[in-house]
């Protein structure tokens, strides 16, 4: 086989991407369509800038999805080919067995692996992580921040010297010692993983409880349920190899139905331990200012609960300011994933994250450019699609 040209590996490439570009017609198509009913989001299609920086954030969600579905990738991202090293993109296989791919789109890497397949492998580890992370941190920030300034007095105080205390110290520094093989070998990650994680139980328990509590019918057996699979997931999280199945006798096997890798495990506790304090300033910040608004009044003088009023009359009145930081907080998690990959901590060598490939191609920048340059690219439009996204959100905020 020959080599592709410049236009043909464009070609293919799109061709391969045929799944993302149907999810992404669909999604706008549907969107528009129905957008009047849609409330904030709806309203996002109606900022060019929104639309535009939602359509890149989509475009990776879609292709780490589909990538994990193995619907785009052409090789396995960690099997290496003899003969496509470092190899141009385009590059055609020496011996491609029957079924095989017959070229590497975007060249080899310097173990001759494919760099289009990792890339497309890594863009799932960033949609699983960051999200999820930054989703987690939320849920510590809220649950902390609305009493903090809710109730004020002492508990401000101690909350906010606490939050104070972490973001004392520089971020990058911060995030670095947390995921260092030695703060690891400490237990420390886990430790901070069974407590961060308890938050969204809390926070869901409390959520409910307070909007059904006049309705011990119905609110017994919701709690029951939504908290007993919050559990379940909660053990399944922290424990690892089965640990805590083994280790308390009697307990089924069910609860224990997956274990996440012990690398991203740290970074993921790591990244909600980074991010909560400043969501918890942001979150206390804005529940100081609604809370003497004439509504939260109106609910206090109904004889209203502190947390029902919080969490349904003073949190959605908050949602602009927060869903808008919530996208940027996404890029910087990003920018942090893409960081410690590249200077090899927390996730296995082997992983195809972005930034591990692009430290894996930096060391040979200077000859070959196609393994470095992809996930470069692929990181920046991620980032730069989170930040327009957000901008299109305050803009649209800013107009209710």
């Amino acid at each position: 086989m020959e080599p592709l040209g410049t236009f043909e590996i464009i070609a293919r490439i799109l061709y391969q991407l045929s799944s993302v570009w149907i999810a992404l017609i669909l999604l706008f198509a549907l969107s528009i369509a129905f957008k009047r009913r849609l409330g904030l989001y709806g309203k996002l299609f109606d900022s060019p800038i929104g639309m535009i920086g939602f359509g890149l954030v989509m475009f990776w969600v879609f292709v780490g999805i589909f990538g994990a579905l193995d619907l785009i990738v052409t090789h396995d991202p960690l099997t290496q080919v003899s003969g496509m090293k470092n190899k141009l993109p385009g590059t055609p296989l020496a011996d491609a067995d029957e079924g095989q791919y017959g070229w590497y789109l975007l060249g080899g890497d310097n173990l001759a692996r494919d760099v289009f397949s990792r890339m497309v492998k890594g863009a799932w580890i960033v949609v699983q992580i960051a999200p999820l992370a930054t989703l987690f941190a939320f849920m510590v920030g809220i649950t902390l921040g609305l009493p903090a300034g809710y109730f004020g007095g002492r508990l401000d105080t101690f909350l906010s010297f606490l939050a104070n205390l972490i973001l004392a110290f520089p971020v990058i520094l911060l995030f670095y010692l947390l995921v260092t093989p030695e703060i690891v070998a400490t237990g420390l990650p886990t430790m901070m993983a069974i407590v961060l994680f308890m938050f969204p139980i809390i926070f869901l328990g409390v959520l409910l409880n307070s909007r059904y509590r006049t309705q011990p019918a119905f609110r017994t057996p919701l709690l029951v349920g939504i908290l007993g699979v919050s559990l379940w997931l909660y053990l399944a999280l922290i424990s690892e190899g089965g640990y805590l199945v083994r280790s308390v006798p009697g307990l089924p096997t069910v609860l224990d139905p997956f274990d996440i890798p012990g690398g991203i495990l740290v970074v993921f506790v790591s990244v909600v331990f980074v991010n909560s304090p400043t969501v918890f300033r942001i979150v206390r910040g804005l529940a100081l200012d609604i809370k003497t608004r004439d509504y939260v009044a109106a609910a206090q003088t109904r004889g209203e609960g502190p947390w029902y009023i919080m969490l349904w009359e003073i949190l959605p009145n908050a949602r602009g300011p927060l869903i808008v930081d919530f996208c940027l907080r996404i890029g910087y998690t990003t920018i942090l994933l893409g960081t410690l990959g590249f200077f090899g901590l927390g996730l296995p060598p082997e992983s195809p994250d972005w930034g591990s490939t692009i430290n894996e191609g930096r060391k040979l920048l200077s000859i070959y450019l196609h393994p470095a340059l992809p996930p470069a690219l692929a990181l920046l439009s991620l980032v730069l699609g989170l930040n327009l996204l957000a901008d299109g959100l305050r803009e649209e905020s800013l107009r209710d």
